[in-house]
C-alpha cells in the first residue's frame, strides 16, 4: 500500500495483493503493507502440497520432506547449535552476514546466527540473539510473501492475532489475481535500527530502498516462541513510513 510521498500511487502498486479488487480485509492489506510492498508476490497459488528440500547450513545433514505434505510438520523442526550468543544490539552492520537472492530481494544469512536450516521457502533455526532476531525479521517478512508455499511459512514462522486471517484472505484473492513477475519492482534491504531488544522480543525499524530510489521504513516484531524467532502478525499492523535518507539508521544490504 503507497503513502504518500514514496513515489509510487495507489492505483502503481507493484503487487497485485495490494492493488484494489485483490484485497478482501484489512488485516490482510495491513500486514502485507508492513513490509510497503518490499517484495513483489510472485506465488502462482503454490500451496500445502509443494516439495520442498531443507538444508542445514554450515555443512549439516539434509531433511526433505514429500510430496503432498507440510515440509515443516513432516521434517524434523528442532534447531541445532548456534555460535552466536551475543546479546549486544549491533550498532554497525553485524560481521561474517553474507547475501544471496529469493526471488530477486537480497536477504542475509549468518553461519553463527541463523537461518540454520533453510529449505526452498521456510528458513529457520536463528539464535537467540539480537542479530538473530534481525536476520529472522529480514527473511520471514520476505519469505511468507514472496514463497511458492507461503502457507507454511505463515504457519509456521508467523504468530499473532491478524495470521489467520492473512492466511484466509489471500487464499480467495489468489483465485482471482494474476501472479506480477516483473522483478524490477523489488524492494531490497538498505538499513535497519533496533527500536527495542530483549530476550524474547524485538521490535526493529527495516529500510526498504526501490528502484526508483524512494525509501519506507517498515517496523516489525519478532518475538522468541518454541525455540526461535517468530513474526508477530498483529490485528491492526502500522503502515510503513517514507524517507528521505538513512540518517540514524545503520546502513546494511545486499545490494
Amino acid at each position: 500500500m503507497a503513502e504518500p510521498g514514496n513515489g509510487t500511487g495507489a492505483d502503481e502498486s507493484p503487487s497485485p495483493w495490494l492493488r484494489t479488487g485483490f484485497v478482501f480485509a484489512a488485516a490482510f492489506v495491513g500486514f502485507v503493507a508492513v513490509i510497503g510492498g518490499a517484495v513483489v508476490i510472485t506465488s502462482g497459488g503454490g500451496g500445502d502440497g509443494a516439495t520442498a528440500s531443507v538444508t542445514r547450513v554450515g555443512g549439516a545433514a539434509e531433511e526433505s520432506a514429500d510430496t503432498g505434505t507440510d515440509p515443516e510438520t513432516a521434517a524434523d523442526t528442532s534447531c541445532p547449535a548456534l555460535s552466536d550468543h551475543d546479546q549486544a544490539v549491533p550498532e554497525t552492520a553485524p560481521a561474517g552476514v553474507s547475501w544471496s537472492l529469493y526471488d530477486a530481494v537480497a536477504l542475509p544469512v549468518s553461519r553463527t546466527a541463523g537461518p540454520a536450516v533453510a529449505g526452498k521457502d521456510v528458513a529457520r533455526c536463528y539464535a537467540h540473539t539480537p542479530v538473530g532476531a534481525l536476520l529472522a525479521s529480514s527473511q520471514i517478512s520476505v519469505r511468507y510473501l514472496a514463497a511458492a508455499d507461503w502457507r507454511s511459512v505463515t504457519r509456521t514462522q508467523t504468530v499473532g492475532a491478524g495470521r489467520d486471517a492473512y492466511i484466509t484472505d489471500r487464499t480467495a484473492a489468489e483465485k482471482t489475481a494474476a501472479p506480477d513477475e516483473d522483478s524490477s519492482t523489488h524492494g531490497q534491504i538498505a538499513g535497519y535500527r533496533f527500536v527495542t531488544y530483549h530476550d524474547s522480543t524485538a521490535v526493529i525499524d527495516t529500510v526498504w530502498r526501490f528502484p526508483g530510489g524512494q525509501m519506507q521504513v517498515a517496523t516489525t516484531t519478532v518475538l522468541w516462541r518454541e525455540g526461535d524467532w517468530r513474526l508477530e502478525f498483529p490485528a491492526v499492523p502500522a503502515a510503513p513510513t517514507p524517507v528521505d535518507s538513512l540518517a540514524g539508521y545503520v546502513l546494511w544490504g545486499g545490494v
